[in-house]
């Protein structure tokens, strides 16, 4: 039988990355091989690695395989080819060997040129058009775009870790519960004014326990003070923040003593039956009823917020998206152009967050539990890390810091 072989490129800090070794165990463990090429060492930090490779399988199939494999680490075939697309035969259906994109940054081969694909997702379909090639959900596909076949002309460039000590990416990826909390917010401060005075754009992802835990005045600061461009969240986020406004409570606790007050569970219920009686969340602002607090902020300091509603919660408010799709949209729509996400006790909403975010952002995930922060820093972003630790706490280590 014949060998086959195809030859790979991959450029980058291929060493402290790790994709040097993970490219050469893939192609052993499905049973291929490999001869090299070429392979240059960067000599500085800023030098990129260079590695030239010929992959030997018996048979398509296993080449294919691995092809596919080799290209998610960052490899791309030296005899680039030129992009296979074919029809939607009709809306929300592409053919069965589409490509499902990732969050990392990637480039198609399209008319002869290495092209950026556009709005980059995980989870997305690559549609190419011209020259203009980006991703869409499956839902938003319509008949006759044109769909991205295969991977042999894709490149990915995973990301790589920062080498220097001072830079955004001191944790990489690191969760742990015995690192000095102090010394990750001061990071994180710093990283929150270099945004700020740079014009970036940070959004916040907040769960209802940043008002359970008295977070809810520091992270209300941040908006006012200019650090939050963008607030994601669920309905009881903006529930249980509207009553600790209105009446010092949250699920019916004295967020000041600590204590359960008489008929308290009825708290909730009553802050959602006066915004309703205001129509909206900035009705309520604007007729001076609703006077501090996370909402207040977001409405007075115009910043974009969304409430995607569940199935547990209460009300809901009138401003809360009750339509999934809708508000998989507006989420997506304000995550858009996102230098820098900070997702606060909210796994669920974290998540979906993350699976919209291309993998360069910079985002920090908070949680007491160890397992939340794990999976939400390990959703294969090069600049996530993750803070085990109380989320109030931590709000207010943070405002402290930036003041």
């Amino acid at each position: 039988m014949n060998t086959l072989k195809r030859r790979f490129v991959a450029e980058g800090h291929l060493i402290d990355s790790g994709i040097l070794n993970r490219t050469f165990n893939l192609i052993i463990e499905e049973n291929g091989d490999y001869e090299i090429i070429e392979f240059r060492i960067g000599k500085t930090n800023l030098d990129p690695s260079f590695l030239e490779i010929e992959v030997k399988c018996e048979n398509e199939s296993n080449l294919s395989n691995i092809t596919s494999k080799l290209v998610n680490l960052g490899c791309y075939e030296k005899a680039i080819q030129e992009a296979v697309c074919k029809p939607a035969l009709k809306d929300k259906s592409v053919p069965d060997d589409f490509y499902s994109s990732t969050n990392y940054k990637s480039m198609v081969y399209v008319k002869g040129k290495w092209r950026d694909v556009k709005n980059q997702r995980m989870d997305g379909v690559i549609v190419v058009s011209g020259e203009d090639v980006y991703c869409k959900k499956l839902r938003d596909i319509k008949q006759g775009d044109m769909i991205l076949c295969s991977s042999d002309s894709v490149r990915i460039f995973p990301p790589f870790r920062e080498r220097s000590a001072d830079e955004f990416g001191f944790m990489q990826n690191d969760v742990s519960s015995e690192r000095s909390v102090d010394v990750s917010v001061s990071m994180i401060a710093s990283e929150m004014k270099k945004q700020k005075a740079a014009g970036g754009k940070v959004v916040v992802v907040s769960g209802p326990v940043v008002v359970h835990t008295g977070g809810a005045p520091h992270l209300a600061e941040l908006i006012k003070k200019g650090y939050v461009q963008g607030l994601l969240g669920g309905n009881a986020t903006a529930v249980h923040d509207i009553e600790c406004a209105f009446y010092g409570t949250s699920l019916g606790v004295d967020l000041r003593t600590g204590k359960p007050v008489d008929e308290g569970h009825r708290n909730h219920m009553r802050a959602i039956n006066r915004i309703n009686h205001h129509g909206s969340i900035k009705n309520a602002v604007d007729c001076g009823d609703l006077k501090f607090g996370i909402m207040y902020e977001v409405i007075t300091n115009k910043i974009p917020f969304a409430l995607a509603g569940s199935l547990r919660d209460d009300g809901p408010l009138p401003d809360t998206i009750n339509d999934m799709i809708e508000a998989q949209a507006a989420y997506a729509e304000i995550i858009k152009g996102a230098s820098m996400v900070i997702m606060l006790s909210s796994m669920l909403h974290s998540i979906a967050t993350g699976n919209m975010l291309p993998a360069w952002v910079k985002t920090i995930c908070v949680d007491i539990n160890p397992a939340v922060v794990t999976k939400l820093a390990d959703r294969g972003s090069g600049q996530a890390i993750g803070i085990v630790t109380d989320v109030g706490l931590f709000l207010r280590a943070l405002t402290q810091k930036l003041a």
